[in-house]
């Protein structure tokens, strides 16, 4: 969700949802440990919890980024060994380190053993050739010799060599079945499933075989699925409704403009609050020209 899910996104998303954890976009350990980390790290209050994805491989790296999140009260900190970005691969990060299980492993067991904040890892199911469920199995055990119990797994394998990223979200076959699998044979890890997931009653299906469902794309295009997941899997009776929300992020968007935020944006990520709605385009064109 690199560019999407920025802090003033996930304010936007904690109205919507108040019990759901949220996941930052991924920040690599260069950009913290050597670039303007109080913009890289830059959270509201109203998040929490939330919790810090990085990207990297070196685990001192890593282990230095986990422990200055920590101080800046970061709820989780959350490896990425999922993105298939051509950026990212040259960086010997994202999903081309399921190649490299032992490195991940260290990894983890580097920051696991400077915070006391759970660390977790989110991955996908393979990459290019190396697609099995063996294959995926045999890498969550080999890094769960790191003291990590929480796997994300994103139930597709990643193309690097022939795919967009774009295309790497759509094209590779899903295989819910594998994760179930993998939570059957695995009772003690957690395992919280991603990928293809647009519904509150597609989540409850898969917690009838899983321990968490993550939403990405839907929540971002169609927000409001946020909302509904609160209330049916929470058990919520606090009525919210959409008029509420505007009322909320117009509140907010005087505040951080006042305080120098480009309009832009904050309003580029509220575009979908009415998607499937009467109304809906206009509510998009509005923000679009502001």
């Amino acid at each position: 969700m690199m560019d999407w899910t920025d802090r003033h996104c996930r304010y936007f998303h904690r109205l919507l949802a108040p019990s759901a954890l949220l996941y930052t976009e991924m920040v690599t350990t260069g950009a913290i440990i050597h670039g303007d980390t109080d913009r890289f790290l830059a959270y509201n209050p109203e998040e929490h919890p939330v919790a810090l994805q990085l990207g990297g491989s070196e685990p001192a790296d890593l282990a230095a980024c986990a422990r200055i999140a920590e101080q800046r009260g970061y709820d989780e900190i959350n490896l990425n060994v999922g993105c298939p970005s051509d950026r990212v691969q040259r960086g010997s990060f994202g999903a081309c380190l399921m190649l490299e299980p032992d490195l991940v492993r260290d990894c983890l067991s580097a920051m696991l053993d400077v915070v006391d904040i759970p660390v977790t890892i989110k991955t996908r199911l393979g990459v290019d050739d190396h697609e099995s469920y063996e294959f995926m199995a045999d890498f969550v055990g080999r890094v769960a010799e790191s003291g990590c119990t929480v796997f994300i797994m994103h139930a597709r394998k990643a193309v690097l060599e022939g795919l967009s990223p774009k295309q790497n979200r759509d094209v590779p076959p899903l295989h819910y079945d594998w994760v179930y699998r993998l939570k059957q044979e695995s009772p003690d890890l957690e395992v919280v499933i991603n990928g293809g997931i647009d519904s509150v009653e597609a989540a409850e299906e898969h917690l009838q075989h899983v321990d968490g469902v993550m939403l990405g794309r839907a929540a971002y295009q169609s927000p409001w699925v946020l909302a509904d997941c609160h209330t049916q899997l929470f058990g919520s009776t606090a009525k919210t409704s959409r008029e509420d929300i505007v009322d909320a992020m117009s509140r907010y968007l005087e505040q951080q403009v006042a305080e120098g935020t480009a309009v832009k944006h904050i309003s580029r990520h509220v575009l979908g609050l009415f998607q499937g709605l009467p109304g809906a385009k206009t509510w998009r064109l509005s923000l679009i020209h502001i």
